[in-house]
Parts: C-alpha cells; sequence; structure tokens
C-alpha cells in the first residue's frame, strides 16, 4: 500500500512594526501568491509555481504516495495575521488533516516568521496544535523560508524543519523536494534525527542578507558541505528582523544520525555566523544622493541603474505606497525612469476611469502613513492601463499567476509610475511590462524590494544600489522601537543590546 501523506500549506511573513495587518481576505486573495485552495484545487493552485508545496507534490507522485491536499494559503508580508484569519485557517487546516487520519505523514509548508494577534510564535502554535491532532509517532515535517524566526516550540513539535538556501528564493520548490526526501526517510519507521538548535545573538538587516552576496555566500557554501550520512539535513536561517518577540532573530537547525553529529554540525556554522557579523553591512544612499548617483551612472551605461526601495518592500510588511523616491526621481529631473509599485486603488480607478492619454490631477500614495512620508501631487498622463492579471515568469515568483486589480502606468516628467489596487513585491520584469512600460529600455529603475527583485533584474542591471526612504522596514533594524526581544539580543551586527 502507498504511503498516506497529508500536505498543506499556510504563510505569513509578519513586520509587527508595519502600517496594515492580514485579515482573512489577504489570504483569500493571495496578493503575489496563489489565492488560497482547498482539497483537489491545491494540485492546480501550486503547479509549476515556485512554493514549497509544489515541490512536494513533485516529489510525492515520483515516490507514488497517496496525497491528500487539505488547505494552502499565503498572504502579503504586513502586520498581524489578525486573529480571526488566524483561528478560522489554521482551525480548518487541523481539522482537515485530523479527517484525514490514519496517515503515515505530514508534510506543511510554512514561512517561519508568522506573528499572529495573541500568537506571537505563529508556526509554533500551528505545528503544536498539528502535532497534537496526529499523535507523536506521525512524522511532520515542514519547510521554512529562511527569514523565518525559529523557535523551539517549532522544533519539538516537528520532526524537521527544513529551511530555503536563496535569497532571493529562487528554491521555494527546490526546498519543498528536499524537505519530502528527508520525509520519506521516516515513513514507516518511528527512528528520528537528533536535533541540535541554536539562536544566534544578533539581529542581521535582510538587505546585506543575499546568498549570491558575502558572508552568506561563504556561509551557505560551507553549511551544503557539512551535510552527509550522519547529517542528514542542516538549515540556516538569517531570520526576519521586523517581529517583535522574543524569538525573534537568526538561528541554526540541525539533524544528526547522533546527538554529536547533530551538535557538531550545529556548532560550525553557529561558529561561521558569528565570525561574520561584522560583514553584514553595505553602502546606503538617501533618496536624493541614490537618484543623482543612479543618474550619473546611467550616463555611460547600456542598461539599468536599478535601484532598491528597500524600506518600503512590501515582501517585509510594507504597503508599497510610499512616495520619497518617487518624489526624488521627480525633484531632481531623471529621465528614462521607471518605479512600482506604488499601491493606490483609488488613483488607478480614477486613471482606468479618464483612459489612456488623458491628464489626470491626484495626490499619488503615501496613504499607510509613515512618518516623514508625503503624497506626490501634481498631473499625471495616463500612458497605459491593465486589469492587473498577468504570469510573473521570472525566477522569484516562477510562474504566479498575479491578480493585481486595477493598474496603470502613470507619467510626470520624465519618470513613470506602475500604480496597482493590490500590493506583490516588485520582483519580475513583467511587473513593468503588464502596464507597457519595457524595463530594458529605461535608464533607471526603482523597485520596491530589498533582495528579491535581484534574480530577476540583476541580469539587465548596469549597477545595483539600495536607497533608504521613509517605510515602515528601516535597513537598520536597531532603530525599530522594540519592546519584547529577549534581552542580551544586539538588534543590529555589532548593534545595541536589547534590554
Amino acid at each position: 500500500m502507498s504511503p498516506r501523506i497529508a500536505f498543506g500549506g499556510f504563510l505569513h511573513e509578519t513586520n509587527t512594526f508595519a502600517p496594515s495587518k492580514a485579515p482573512l481576505d489577504a489570504f483569500i486573495q493571495g496578493g503575489g501568491w496563489p489565492a488560497l485552495a482547498r482539497g483537489e484545487a491545491i494540485f492546480a493552485a501550486v503547479d509549476k509555481v515556485n512554493v514549497g508545496a509544489s515541490g512536494f507534490v513533485e516529489t510525492a507522485r515520483g515516490l507514488g504516495w497517496e496525497m491528500v491536499p487539505t488547505l494552502w494559503c499565503a498572504a502579503s508580508p504586513s502586520a498581524h495575521v489578525t486573529a480571526e484569519a488566524f483561528e478560522i485557517l489554521l482551525g480548518e487546516l487541523v481539522d482537515a488533516i485530523t479527517a484525514a487520519l490514519p496517515l503515515d505523514g505530514v508534510y506543511l509548508d510554512l514561512h517561519g516568521a508568522m506573528v499572529a494577534e495573541g500568537f506571537p510564535d505563529g508556526e509554533g502554535e500551528t505545528l503544536r496544535r498539528v502535532r497534537a491532532a496526529i499523535g507523536p509517532d506521525v512524522p511532520l515535517v515542514a519547510s521554512l523560508d529562511l527569514h523565518g524566526n525559529v523557535t523551539q516550540l517549532m522544533v519539538d513539535s516537528a520532526d524537521a524543519l527544513v529551511a530555503y538556501r536563496t535569497y532571493p528564493h529562487v528554491d521555494m520548490a527546490l526546498t519543498g523536494c528536499r524537505a519530502t526526501t528527508y520525509l520519506a526517510r521516516l515513513i514507516g519507521t518511528t527512528k528520528r534525527d537528533a536535533k541540535a538548535f541554536r539562536q544566534i545573538p544578533y539581529l542581521i538587516p535582510i538587505a546585506w542578507q543575499a546568498t549570491a552576496m558575502e558572508p552568506c555566500k561563504t556561509i551557505y557554501g560551507e553549511l551544503a558541505a557539512l551535510e552527509d550520512d550522519s547529517v542528514p539535513t542542516l538549515s540556516f536561517l538569517p531570520g526576519f528582523p521586523a517581529a517583535d518577540f522574543a524569538d525573534c532573530g537568526p538561528t541554526v537547525v540541525a539533524y544528526g544520525a547522533t546527538q554529536g553529529d547533530a551538535d557538531r554540525a550545529a556548532d560550525a556554522v553557529t561558529a561561521r555566523v558569528m565570525a561574520s557579523e561584522n560583514a553584514f553591512n553595505g553602502k546606503v544612499f538617501q533618496p536624493d544622493e541614490g537618484v543623482l548617483e543612479a543618474m550619473a551612472l546611467a550616463v555611460g551605461a547600456t542598461k539599468p541603474i536599478v535601484i532598491a526601495d528597500t524600506q518600503d518592500n512590501p515582501g517585509a510588511g510594507g504597503d508599497s505606497d510610499t512616495m520619497g523616491m518617487a518624489r526624488a526621481l521627480v525633484r531632481n529631473g531623471a529621465q528614462r525612469a521607471a518605479i512600482g509599485l506604488i499601491v493606490d486603488p483609488a488613483v488607478a480607478a480614477q486613471a482606468h476611469k479618464a483612459g489612456v492619454g488623458a491628464t489626470i490631477t491626484a495626490a499619488l500614495g503615501a496613504n499607510s502613513g509613515i512618518p516623514g512620508d508625503l503624497p506626490l501631487e501634481g498631473e499625471f498622463i495616463v500612458e497605459q492601463v491593465s486589469d492587473g492579471r498577468f504570469v510573473a515568469p521570472g525566477p522569484f515568483f516562477g510562474g504566479s499567476r498575479m491578480n493585481l486589480g486595477a493598474c496603470a502606468a502613470l507619467r510626470i516628467g520624465g519618470v513613470r509610475i506602475v500604480v496597482a489596487s493590490r500590493k506583490a513585491q516588485m520582483a519580475d520584469q513583467a511587473m513593468y511590462r503588464q502596464v507597457g512600460i519595457e524595463p530594458t529600455e529605461q535608464a533607471i529603475l526603482v523597485n520596491k524590494s530589498s533582495v528579491h527583485f535581484r534574480a530577476d533584474f540583476e541580469p539587465i542591471a548596469e549597477a545595483v544600489l539600495v536607497c533608504a526612504a521613509p517605510g515602515p522596514m528601516p535597513v537598520d533594524p536597531s532603530v525599530l522601537p522594540w519592546k519584547h526581544l529577549r534581552p542580551g539580543l544586539r538588534t543590529a551586527p555589532l548593534g545595541p543590546v536589547f534590554g
């Protein structure tokens, strides 16, 4: 008889300082993720999409398993998942797994940095409830984003946690494959590997966590070399440094044939991360400084200068509507420049009503109330409109079917602005093309993203700059108004100590 394996997913990356929470509708819509799916509909929802569940399905089919789909959902990063959304979705996931019993195993596609109202450790509570439902002997394995803030409860509740190894996350589906391959080792046996869990005592800014850059390039290279028969899976998670709870921060999780094997691997990675603390930094420009630098570089460039508007990254909880970088482009007279996404449903609707070629007067963006931010007021030419439905084929979204609602390309001076009705990280060139802007023909591109944009934009970029305009995800996490971290944690590399 084929092993009977239940699978599902519940993903959210929570910035507890962000301006907007994640209600149930955020998961129903999905944003840049597939929309909420139940039962058999999950297969179509995740098919050929770069998510962990896609890798699970591919690998499980190859193994001949009987797959029992339960519930899969994700929402764009934001502030807390509302209590209503958390209880409804987790309740449905656990009920579906319970109804599927008896089972030979469970795979979960999780993020690792969910904070829900009432449950700071969202994934810990998720795994705890699933474990309670299936009992102590059914294998339970989860894949995680490398931005997960892993907790002891998560480690205790799961038989293994397997994290991504790339940022930009081009290996989400591959991590689902790796987690499923590990789960296969546990099917039909009561033997479990020993666990080792380490918490790193400093926060790492997400802008400097890119895995093609140092120090992560070396860390992940050494980590992969440590895996063998005695250490079948090993993960380093730089963490998501905007979740205000005690277990926020980088972690190492190792699984070994013996406790000694697990400890040796975990200690080796931890030592490398500790020795790399000073290397987690880079050059950050202020808005005008960055735009002027980009304009100077563009004079002799044959490809676009790409700027990361890192502090309003919707992939880190921003609402993608701050206007600091847009105002800097206009103020400095930038030409052949484009910025996106600016989320403003009212202005998008105004552009659709006016039509292509019309000139509209609007106060664009800045609806989140971020200190120091103001709308961009002026007259805008409507160059193109769209329904916001398209496929994002780049290496990060990996074929995700996007639905950004009513969208428009507006022009003010030499600056084109992609206006959308729903937020998603600007990590795919198709997000410009869907409103008629060809990114390769621009002199300057400003993307509301921290690192994920690099997967699709670095190949077309002459240079990449990082700018810090007002936004809810500071490039330096030490400036956040922390209240609940564990005492002794450094709030930035070599930075101030909490408590």
